[in-house]
């Protein structure tokens, strides 16, 4: 292998396994920060070593070990073993015998040791900005550099989020432990809301010059997918699961081959991934499986599901994603849900019954910077024929959009009304 080849196999590797011997390491010492510096030792260890030695047959594993030996030593330099802390080193020494192989120091545990680092990575303590930064890192293997790009944000600033997000963690002496029973709601509605603003962030990007950054989605795929394995009888986690694979399934259609966006009516439903939409559908019937109502994600899930099961735009069960919303609102009020059931309402009942709703949320205050009501109102106005003000909702939507992509659309619709209305 060449030298370059080697070190993209550790790139690879790295991006497999960081997350378990991150975790497995905070087990050891108590310490995100720590075990993350320890960790990153072990990947420098390894573009240093395998160029010369080759790459071992399992080289997850002389990860691990390489870096369990770091904590090791760490711990033995600060006298842990014979400290009060003697309880904390000791299970780090049975985790690695002297002479064990590196594929016997693979223990069963790897999955508890997982599920809580997602759960530190999420803690409340920290700022949102802060858990989505920390969990790229941490979970997603993600480098300062490759999280500031996704995000169009300095580098700088993510390095500094993620500083002062270890040492928040750490000056709140967060334990590295699951949730306690009551607080395993909330908690885990703290990883899931982190791992569908990672998921949304790539399929609909927030600013720059590409409406959608699919490493993102990916990203926020396989850490909902570990988290479904890690936690088989929560519901939500599932109805997440579902909600991002049957949006994803329609990647390949939102956009033309110069990238300029294509809205969902319009798209090529014969583009999108029917293995991304069984495996939704799939998850939404384990979330529904599980009992007890549904929640937010499942019932987002739900009305993606009765676009991917329609065969055209028009076969769409509009009544029935009405019936949804109306259910989310319930559930979780927000003027954003009330916005998108104002566009069912539209589909299943008209244009003129959901102005009225739109109209009720420009006093929001909440919506005063969000582009999409302007142009959801910007729609209603010009399927009623009133061009002129549609055209005037469009433009407004267009100077509060910040991706280029969103933009040169919402332009585009604001000079067809014009036109229309000459």
């Amino acid at each position: 292998m060449t030298e370059r080849s080697i070190q993209r196999t550790v790139e690879t590797v790295w991006r497999m396994e960081s997350a378990k011997i991150i975790a497995k390491l905070t087990r050891m010492l108590r310490d995100v920060g720590l075990a993350e510096e320890l960790a990153q030792d072990a990947l420098v260890t390894a573009l240093e070593q395998w160029p010369v030695s080759g790459v071992p047959n399992n080289p997850g594993a002389w990860l691990m070990v390489t870096a369990k030996n770091r904590a090791l030593d760490q711990l033995r330099r600060f006298k842990l073993l014979q400290s009060k802390h003697q309880t904390i080193a000791h299970e780090a020494e049975m985790f690695l015998p002297a002479s064990a192989a590196p594929e016997e120091t693979l223990d069963d545990e790897v999955g508890d040791d997982l599920l809580r680092l997602i759960f530190i990575a999420c803690h409340p303590v920290l700022s949102t900005e802060a858990r989505v930064a920390l969990t790229l890192r941490l979970l997603g293997g993600l480098n300062t550099a490759e999280i500031a790009r996704a995000f169009l944000v300095p580098e700088p600033t993510i390095g500094q989020r993620i500083v002062r997000a270890k040492r928040a963690l750490a000056e709140a002496h967060v334990p590295f432990e699951l949730p306690r029973a009551e607080e395993l709601s909330s908690r885990l509605a703290s990883v899931l809301e982190v791992i569908y603003l990672i998921f949304n962030e790539g399929y609909a990007a927030t600013a720059g010059g590409e409406w959608m950054r699919p490493a993102l989605c990916e990203e926020a795929l396989r850490l909902g997918r570990i988290l479904a394995e890690l936690a088989p009888r929560e519901p939500e986690v599932h109805g997440l699961i579902a909600l991002m694979e049957v949006q994803a399934s329609r990647a390949g259609a939102r956009t033309d081959a110069s990238g300029q966006p294509i809205l969902l009516l319009e798209q090529d439903r014969g583009r999108w991934s029917q293995l991304l939409i069984r495996r939704g559908l799939a998850a939404l019937e384990r979330a529904e499986s599980l009992g007890g109502a549904l929640g937010p994600y499942a019932l987002q899930a739900a009305v993606a599901s009765c676009h991917a099961k329609a065969r055209t735009a028009a076969e769409t069960d509009w009544v029935r994603i009405v019936a949804l919303y109306d259910a989310l609102a319930q559930l979780a009020p927000s003027p954003v849900v009330d916005l998108n059931r104002a566009v069912a309402v539209s589909m299943a009942f008209g244009p003129a019954a959901a102005l009225e709703i739109v109209d009720q949320l420009v006093a929001d205050s909440r919506l005063n910077t969000y582009h999409l009501l302007p142009s959801v109102r910007g729609d209603l106005l010009e399927k009623l024929g009133r061009f002129g003000e549609a055209r005037g909702e469009f433009t407004r939507a267009a100077g509060l959009a910040q991706n280029a992509r969103e933009r040169t659309l919402l332009l585009g619709r604001a000079a067809s009304c014009g036109a229309a209305a000459q």
